[in-house]
């Protein structure tokens, strides 16, 4: 009988044993599932965090963006009159090889024809039509007679037919030294030259690091042909310089992006700095644009391309 109750004891011992054993197991994996679920957690909010963060990342790019390219366009504040029939009269435009370098078509859009009738049709600046503005007032640049042309940096710089603005420009009926500085399509007192020159001056574009003053590619000669006719129209030098970053913003969107981003890094508002700090060369030009680019190295812009080069 005592040897049988010690046979229960060990038996019973060795059941609470295995159960013991089997415990400490189940233990062991709950703890491990538990880490398990809570690592998988963690790793889960992490990725909610970053695409949180990308979400976020985007959406301040778009409001950039936004702040840069008004979508509703910018309205001109000019007179366009007669102008685009007078330069197509002349020869200085040739409708036919104007929208072939637009649409690949011989003929304009409606919209776009409408600005060679007669009509004085309001100007509205757009992402659509941004190109052909650019072209259009290259021609009244290159054509239009002023003392930039013909005794400024384009005659002292080198032969003024080997330059993008004209050698490139392949829009008029003959070749752009046909037509280089010689219509009065703006007329402009003294004073009112005198203001052009100041304000070309001080505008500058990312493509090189020239001002408008020396027009020696398609944007510059197209900045000069606006600053002219807006100058001739009484235009105020805030309207002008206001005109001017908008073109500029249409025909570089990616350029103002950065120069936006740039500020918005600062703590500033980009929309509430003065169109003449942008436009100069500490930001606009060739030169002084390549630092602020640095700063958005790997950024990828939502919803703009880089904008065109310079030709036609």
């Amino acid at each position: 009988m005592k040897i049988k109750n010690i046979q229960i004891k060990h038996n019973t011992n060795f059941v609470l044993i295995v159960f013991l054993l089997i415990a400490v197991f189940l233990m062991g994996m709950l703890v491990n599932k538990i880490n398990f679920l809570s690592k998988g957690s963690q790793q889960a909010k992490a990725l909610i965090t970053v695409q949180e963060k990308a979400k976020k990342d985007t959406q301040n790019l778009v409001n950039i963006e936004n702040k840069v390219i008004n979508k509703n366009g910018f309205k001109l504040k000019i007179s366009w009159g007669s102008l685009g029939k007078q330069m197509i009269a002349d020869g200085v435009i040739d409708e036919k090889k104007l929208a072939q370098s637009l649409t690949g078509k011989d003929q304009l859009t409606k919209e776009d024809e409408k600005y060679f009738d007669g009509s004085n049709q309001a100007v509205i600046l757009n992402e659509q039509n941004s190109h052909f503005w650019l072209n259009v007032l290259w021609g009244l640049g290159l054509a239009n007679k002023n003392k930039l042309l013909d005794s400024g940096d384009m005659q002292t710089s080198g032969n003024p037919a080997n330059f993008a603005s004209t050698g490139g420009y392949t829009l008029g009926q003959l070749d752009a030294m046909t037509y280089y500085s010689k219509y009065s399509y703006v007329q402009l007192s003294d004073t009112q030259q005198k203001e052009v020159e100041k304000i070309a001056g001080g505008i500058y574009r990312p493509c090189c690091g020239n001002s408008a003053a020396f027009p020696d590619c398609n944007h510059g000669m197209a900045m000069l042909g606006l600053i002219e006719l807006m100058v001739s129209q009484n235009a105020s030098e805030q309207d002008i310089y206001d005109a001017a970053l908008a073109v500029n913003e249409y025909w570089f969107p990616q350029t103002y992006f950065s120069i936006a981003y740039h500020f918005e890094k600062l703590g500033k508002d980009y929309s509430k700095i003065s169109a003449q700090e942008i436009l100069s060369s500490d930001y606009s030009s060739a030169e002084g644009n390549k630092k602020v680019q640095q700063e958005t190295i790997g950024v990828t812009w939502p919803n703009q391309s880089s904008g065109g080069g310079c030709g036609a």
